[in-house]
């Protein structure tokens, strides 16, 4: 009973079929951050044919999906003077596919301007083919993308949640969200959809590749802040307040990768804060 009352009502979801891609997708990407390479490399393939068969991705659009991973596959084989340039594209390559700028993806809407509860803001919700793509050539352009590992350090982990639960906090207090406990009833679509194809890509973007990198260059401390910085800015659109709040997050998400050594944390994190935003407050913004 308790669980009913707390479950918001939305409209019913049918399952089309070709979600069948978005499965395979999400199971691979599974796969791929336990380290299956070779169960998730199949899965792959299987879910960029079947988009090719149910007409969500062009045949142009897989010609560029294949360049960018055989690109990133073959890095290592380039000459050393080659391999900077040939990263940098690499990274454009996956900065087009986050920002939906590659030709021939049809993403699937699954959500039409609907309500998570009666405060909340209308929004859609897309399952996204080209983004979480991203994942997979950064992480055959960086073999250290899912992090070093070692000793997780727990207790600074779990401190976390004290800025994470301030910034909600922060943004109640400004007038952005409002309180509104409960789950809509497509939350498990929420969920599987940013987990699995939204947090992974970009904690695979800019903590696994950006803030590591950064880190070499300059030191863990200015990996971390520029890291975080580029992430605020990639919610421009969102606003000035939107840039700063997802700054901050950001800041947490890779404190949680600085601490635990993994990029599995940081995603769980990152997934955990937006779940949080969801269940507690209106989502993605308090209607005025």
């Amino acid at each position: 009973m308790l669980c009913a009352l707390l479950v918001r009502r939305s409209p019913d979801l049918s399952l089309p079929i070709d979600m069948l891609v978005w499965a395979l997708l999400a199971a691979s990407t599974g796969l791929t951050l336990a380290r299956q390479w070779r169960a998730g490399a199949l899965l792959l393939v299987l879910c960029l044919l079947a988009a090719l068969l149910m007409g969500r991705l062009s045949p142009l659009a897989l010609s560029l999906v294949v360049m960018g991973l055989t690109l990133a596959g073959n890095l290592h084989r380039l000459p050393v003077s080659c391999r900077p340039a040939a990263r940098g594209l690499v990274l454009l390559w996956a900065l087009a596919l986050m920002l939906h700028q590659l030709p021939g993806f049809e993403n699937l809407k699954m959500l039409d301007k609907v309500q998570a509860g009666p405060a909340s803001v209308p929004f859609s919700l897309y399952l996204n083919l080209d983004k979480p793509l991203a994942l997979f050539g950064l992480l055959l352009a960086w073999r250290d993308l899912l992090g070093p590992g070692g000793l997780i350090r727990w207790r600074p982990l779990l401190l976390l949640t004290l800025p994470l639960v301030g910034l909600l906090l922060t943004a109640w207090g400004v007038g952005a969200l409002k309180p509104e406990v409960g789950l809509p009833s497509w939350w498990w679509l929420f969920s599987l959809n940013n987990l699995l194809l939204t947090c992974v890509s970009e904690e695979a973007l800019f903590r696994g590749c950006l803030q590591q990198r950064l880190s070499e260059r300059f030191t863990p401390l200015k990996g971390l802040l520029i890291a975080s910085g580029l992430f605020g800015m990639a919610h421009l659109a969102g606003g000035p307040l939107l840039v700063g709040f997802a700054a901050l997050a950001g800041l947490c998400y890779g404190l949680a990768f600085h601490w635990s050594g993994r990029l599995s944390i940081a995603i769980a994190v990152h997934f955990l804060f937006n779940f949080a935003h969801l269940a507690l407050f209106t989502y993605p913004l308090a209607s005025r």
